[in-house]
């Protein structure tokens, strides 16, 4: 309740889908006839009674997110049941993010209507290629209302609601020309933000990914034509690139926000420093993102369902973090959202010697001269600045200030 920063975010992990796609790489589960939806939201609320007393209630909360699986294949008025216990037990700030991500395929004008009515101003539409051959590869169906439609309808329910569309590119059957040809589509929607994932491959953790080695991956260079051609339409465009894979208006909050290098990251993405907080997290696998540490629940639906009806908080495992990795986190934070370092700085709010912060971080000289050398950096004393080329590789540009990173035995995806 003492911790940075003070609002509370969030995040509810709804974990059913009618069909998993092959790509997937989240904790998803097939709904079935449905016979679980109930008793799992029925868990949700128990843990949310658990939970909630811990916490300040002079704490606004700042935004509200929907993951999963597919938060919007479950009957709304779920989701309207949860909203509803949030806003009983605790203030919002002005202009909240109440975020939802949601497959296509569900939508409809009906359920938009009462995913309004439920208070959710934020949606993440998860069109991942508008090429059907491409959907059909993956398992994925293309959405019954035509995309374009559903944004003019969400927009006419509000103008200021912020809707993104997002992208997956390195899936079979996609070339650089296929990819483009859907970022052309999405771009005459015009949506306020738009995000072109990389594939993350990771078969060792979701067998179901064998299934796409089998149709064919693209390769390396393939894949990243993908993103510098569709990188390059949308910046000609009018777009503006955010970190890794996000792309937002000029007028966007995201935008006005990096342009005073008060981008913020946490679990639920990219936000501003208004409406970020410490990430309270409901529901399978959900991870809680804490200034002091990280905590995440038990990955199985029912041994979930059985601790929380017996009043037990269901986390599997956690960690604790240092002061000294506090700071390393700060670091990586402020140089991945805003491409923009100052040691000096930094150093000062810790209250530290430059000096003493670079011997904390251990960064490597040697390597980060390298970038430079490749106009990927440019390092003016104790202040660094990421290029627009070295956007691309700006993971690689952060391991070199990460003390206790290691490029051995990493079991997720990789960088360039």
């Amino acid at each position: 309740n003492d911790g940075k920063p003070e609002n509370i975010a969030f995040y509810v992990h709804i974990p059913f889908c009618k069909k998993i796609c092959y790509y997937c790489g989240c904790n998803s589960c097939a709904t079935g006839n449905g016979s679980m939806v109930r008793p799992y939201i029925d868990a949700l609320k128990k843990e949310f009674a658990i939970i909630s007393p811990l916490l300040d209630k002079a704490r606004p909360v700042s935004q509200i997110h929907y993951g999963g699986g597919t938060p919007n294949s479950i009957d709304i008025n779920f989701l309207d049941e949860l909203n509803e216990m949030f806003y009983r037990e605790f203030s919002l700030i002005e202009n909240p993010e109440i975020a939802i991500e949601c497959n296509p395929e569900f939508l409809s004008f009906d359920s938009i209507d009462e995913l309004v009515s439920a208070g959710f101003n934020r949606f993440s539409l998860g069109i991942q290629d508008f090429n059907n051959d491409v959907l059909r590869n993956v398992n994925r169906t293309p959405s019954r209302i035509p995309p374009e439609k559903l944004f003019a309808y969400l927009k006419g329910k509000n103008d200021k609601f912020s809707i993104n569309l997002d992208f997956i590119y390195g899936l079979p059957g996609q070339t650089a020309d296929s990819f483009c040809a859907t970022i052309e589509r999405a771009i005459e929607i015009h949506p306020d933000r738009l995000v072109t994932f990389s594939y993350a491959h990771v078969p060792w953790l979701k067998k179901h990914q064998l299934i796409l080695e089998k149709k064919g991956l693209p390769g390396s260079e393939e894949k990243m034509n993908m993103f510098l051609d569709s990188y390059d339409l949308l910046r000609n465009a009018g777009y503006e690139a955010l970190g890794l894979d996000h792309f937002v208006l000029p007028e966007d909050d995201l935008f006005k926000a990096y342009r005073n290098n008060q981008l913020h990251r946490n679990f639920q993405g990219y936000c501003t420093r208004r409406t970020t907080g410490q990430v309270y997290a409901f529901g399978v696998t959900a991870i809680s993102q804490l200034e002091n540490g990280y905590s995440q629940n038990t990955h199985d639906l029912n041994q979930y369902i059985s601790s929380v009806e017996k009043g037990l908080i269901p986390v599997e495992r956690g960690y604790v973090i240092s002061h000294e990795q506090k700071i390393t986190r700060d670091v990586i934070n402020t140089l991945m959202c805003n491409k923009k370092l100052d040691l000096g700085e930094t150093a000062s709010r810790y209250q530290m010697k430059t000096v003493e912060l670079k011997n904390l971080l251990k960064y490597d000289e040697d390597r980060l001269a390298n970038f430079v050398t490749d106009g990927l950096l440019e390092i003016e004393g104790d202040s660094f600045e990421v290029t627009e080329t070295g956007t691309m590789f700006i993971r690689n540009i952060a391991v070199c200030f990460d003390r206790e990173y290691s490029e051995k035995n990493q079991p997720y995806s990789k960088t360039v």
